[in-house]
């Protein structure tokens, strides 16, 4: 997708044309709404980051590290000695 990107961003300047209509063609001015595929294109990137943010904090939440057995001792266990 990138190669794409910059494949256009190429094609556009060796036509001559400025880097406002340049941008224009990834940033929907061409269609009936731009206004609104520009909000929904933001609202769609803040979500993918709080979604990554949200992955990366459960990830880390792990008390064991892996590989490791998980010990059932309790501290009860150690208060009713016989």
């Amino acid at each position: 997708m990138l190669e794409n990107f910059f494949q256009l961003n190429k094609i556009g300047k060796e036509l001559g044309l400025s880097k406002k209509e340049i941008n224009s063609v990834f940033l929907f001015d061409d269609s009936k709404y731009p206004f609104l595929f520009k909000i929904l294109m933001i609202i769609i990137f803040i979500f993918f980051g709080v979604f990554i943010i949200i992955l990366v904090i459960e990830a880390s939440r792990h008390i064991y590290p892996a590989g490791t057995l998980y010990s059932t001792v309790k501290i009860k266990d150690f208060k009713a000695k016989k």
